[in-house]
């Protein structure tokens, strides 16, 4: 199995059984177990390469126990402590995985919830465990450009050294990345205060900061918009991808059937960097039943709508992002058009026989 298969496998496992576990021991049987064997490439079941319940005695501390101790060549060198899916992760509650770390030859010290996995080296100071990951793994929102730093950690491919001359710069460029992302996502005081600083001069108050807020909002998304559209124009070409109201009077079936509360607040049309993602994964899955190039999304208001030789009567099937729940229109022989929720992207490819009938149909 190709190591990104097996981390989208576990990833959809996750995704589907998150919701029924409820005690730590049922997330390491469902999702850490398997993420150490399928993943990382170890023989969950042969003492000599997975310690369950992993013991070393640490001064005053006798009989402590680390979930698990990964071995490669015959030494101890990943550490893992593990917490109840949903459950957040932080150091403060994880005191035995600090303390192990400092008395065993391990390198690797992993906090994980079987959803979010923190990997932890010894950047700042030797045999001291840093208190922020190097890697940080989210099975619900996988990073892949971290996949290639992660495979270095698998028993076929373990090498500390590697892993420690890139851990620092994968340290900080992560931290950075996830504090912009945060910032994108709600800008703090500090982050719209720096940005209004540029083209406000007056005394910042409070009243200044409540009218600052939208605008530097509104501003990241509109920029983020514009860095997504001109990638694809750059990279891809823009002639898949359109802009603009499904005209009146077509025969788009259900036109009409959108809840007015889901259109954005602002007026104009915003083709964002997942609508885009979502349309080149239904143009994946499609492209084993018609020539690709006959496939093309046109984005308007209140959803996107991917549709065969851009023919507004020819729909395979409709995105709505634009509000907190995702949904995906899927359409049956009867051209009706049917919403059904999806809990991120990958969600798509569970509707990929409805999408392959909706453009065999199409194309008949």
């Amino acid at each position: 199995m190709e190591f990104e298969e097996s981390v989208n496998q576990i990833a959809a496992k996750v995704r589907d059984l998150k919701p029924t576990i409820e005690t730590e021991e049922a997330t390491k049987n469902a999702f850490i177990m398997p993420f150490i064997g399928t993943v990382l490439g170890y023989d969950v079941f042969n003492p000599n390469e997975v310690i369950p319940e992993f013991i070393a005695d640490v001064g005053l501390k006798r009989g402590e126990k680390i979930d698990y101790a990964l071995v490669h060549e015959g030494q101890v060198q990943i550490l893992i402590e593990c917490k109840k899916v949903g459950v957040p992760l932080s150091l403060e509650n994880a005191g035995q995985l600090f303390r192990y770390f400092a008395v065993t030859d391990a390198r690797i010290g992993v906090l994980t919830n079987g959803q979010v996995w923190n990997f932890y080296m010894d950047i700042d100071a030797p045999n001291k465990m840093d208190s922020k990951p190097f890697l940080v793994l989210d099975l619900l929102d996988v990073d892949e450009t971290i996949l290639p730093e992660l495979k270095k950690l698998t028993k076929p491919a373990f090498d500390v050294e590697s892993i420690a001359n890139s851990a620092e710069e994968l340290k900080y460029v992560g931290s950075l990345k996830r504090t912009v992302a945060d910032e994108f996502r709600s800008p703090s005081d500090e982050f719209v205060k720096m940005l209004a600083a540029h083209v406000f001069e007056g005394q910042f108050r409070q009243s200044v900061m409540d009218k600052f807020r939208p605008l530097v909002e509104k501003a990241l998304k509109r920029y983020l918009a514009d860095q997504v559209n001109d990638r694809l124009k750059t990279a891809l070409g823009a002639d898949d991808v359109k802009i603009g109201s499904i005209p009146e009077g077509s025969d788009d079936p259900d036109a009409g059937d959108i809840e007015e509360e889901e259109a954005p607040e602002d007026s104009a049309i915003e083709t964002t960097d997942e609508e885009i993602a979502g349309y080149r994964i239904v143009k994946a899955i499609a492209c084993s039943v018609v020539d690709p190039s006959r496939i093309v999304m046109r984005d308007a208001k209140s959803y996107c709508a991917v549709l065969l030789d851009d023919n507004n009567r020819k729909p395979i099937v409709r995105l709505f992002f634009n509000s907190k729940q995702k949904y995906v229109g899927v359409f049956d022989e009867n051209k009706n058009c049917e919403r059904l929720p999806i809990d991120d992207l990958n969600g798509i490819y569970q509707y990929s026989e409805q999408i392959r009938d909706e453009v065999t149909r199409l194309t008949a």
